[in-house]
């Protein structure tokens, strides 16, 4: 009993280590470049929800398990899934909030609750290891892809 105590709480701590740990990533950008590729950020964040989705079904198949192998892998795949949710929070809330999504943009209000959507799916995405939640995540952005067409960009150098 006590053994076991002493590896929930390592893996709690291990856990709640790595939530702190979690640096903000800085999208792409908060100084007036000119450079965007609002395209490729979508693709990003479709390609972040494909990770969060891996990792959720790494999960499922680790629960139950009580080797410190599993222990060990379980919390790596919890780690990757909050990592990459919240690099799609970010890449909404620094990027696309900041940069993209204007008062002045005839569809404002109908652009908000879209962007806002990705943010509350991936949040859901942390919080849950169901598929639906990750489901719901690439449902949001792939709404968001018509807004940001792929498109030729002209370099400047």
């Amino acid at each position: 009993m006590r053994g076991y105590r002493k590896l929930r709480t390592a893996l709690l701590l291990a856990v709640v280590a790595a939530a702190v740990s979690i640096q903000k990533v800085n999208a792409h950008c908060q100084v007036p470049c000119g450079i965007y590729d609002d395209h490729a950020r979508v693709a990003a964040m479709l390609e972040d929800a494909a990770t969060a989705e891996k990792a959720v079904k790494e999960i499922a198949g680790l629960a139950g398990k009580t080797d410190a192998q599993s222990g060990n892998q379980l919390i790596r795949w919890v780690m990757n899934k909050e990592k990459y949710a919240q690099s799609i929070i970010s890449t909404i809330s620094d990027y696309f909030l900041t940069q993209r999504v204007k008062p002045s943009q005839k569809d404002y209000l109908e652009r908000l609750v879209k962007h806002h959507a990705v943010i509350i799916a991936a949040m859901k995405v942390k919080q849950n290891v169901d598929l639906k939640y990750v489901e719901d995540l690439k449902k949001c952005i792939e709404a968001l892809a018509g807004y940001y067409p792929e498109h030729e960009h002209e370099h400047r150098h």
